[in-house]
């Protein structure tokens, strides 16, 4: 991320990087960041640090996960006399977010434009850990913001849906159009808050089979309910429940899924 464009190194494809360089948009992004109690930040994909700036004088703690070498040794050049300021040069999919919020005494503020090829995979990831998190603001390609607000009976809503809305209520903050990125992305973009539940919805249940239910039950979107979630013999269960097995998973909501799964359980 920069605001000067012939900042070098030049975006990589590879790693699906667009610089953030808009003023506005960056002044916007980091005014919905909220840091109570000195909580420490993360930046997920700093790049040029376009937003690390403004972020470290924001910021008590701020630790950068970067997985391009070039700019990640840049940003350790840049930060060498800041010792609020951390990089680690990695993959934020494969990141200790437990780990780092055990040693920093609070949970995490999770913040970043995050390349469109690792945002769902990166959702899922943070969800595993989100004990360990306060809040998450993102910056993600529109089409998976309409995804991550949709109803059920929106064509929009999916396994992403419903994994996230069960335990973090989601709300869009604003849209940013390709031209406050270098290079300019070819999709829109939208800003994303995400705030872990106290509990998630519906009843108890183990997150594994929740999940693979979830999965299942979305994998073939033209199939029933009966049809999809055919291994799980759970004809009685619907019975049990209510749900009309000839439905499809798109018109169920998330307290249904997890009672469905909770029920599968029992």
């Amino acid at each position: 991320m920069s605001t000067d464009r012939n900042y070098s190194p030049r975006p990589r494809k590879r790693f699906g990087q667009h610089f953030l360089r808009d003023a506005a948009t960056i002044r916007r992004v980091v005014e919905s960041i909220r840091v109570e109690d000195h909580a420490p930040v993360v930046e997920i994909g700093p790049g040029r640090g376009a937003l690390t700036a403004p972020l470290v004088e924001y910021c008590s703690q701020l630790h950068l996960i970067e997985i391009d070498r070039d700019l990640s040794e840049r940003l350790v050049e840049r930060y060498a006399d800041n010792a609020t300021v951390t990089v680690y040069r990695g993959d934020a999919l494969k990141f200790n977010y437990a780990q780092l919020a055990q040693e920093s005494g609070s949970k995490l503020v999770v913040v970043g434009n995050l390349p469109y090829n690792i945002s769902t995979p990166l959702l899922f990831q943070l969800l595993s850990q989100l004990e360990a998190i306060r809040e998450m603001v993102f910056m993600v390609q529109r089409e998976i913001a309409a995804r991550l607000t949709a109803g059920p009976g929106d064509g929009n809503y999916g396994r992403l849906t419903v994994t996230v809305g069960r335990s973090c209520t989601v709300k869009p903050l604003f849209e940013v159009g390709p031209g406050a990125f270098y290079p300019a992305p070819k999709v829109h973009s939208s800003v994303v808050q995400f705030s872990p539940r106290t509990t998630p919805l519906g009843p108890v249940v183990q997150p594994r089979l929740f999940e693979s239910v979830v999965r299942d039950a979305f994998a073939q979107r033209r199939k029933t309910l009966r049809n999809a979630l055919k291994r799980y013999q759970a004809e009685a269960v619907f019975t049990k429940l209510g749900i009309d097995p000839q439905l499809r998973a798109e018109r169920l909501s998330i307290e249904q899924f997890a009672a469905l799964a909770a029920a599968l359980e029992d």
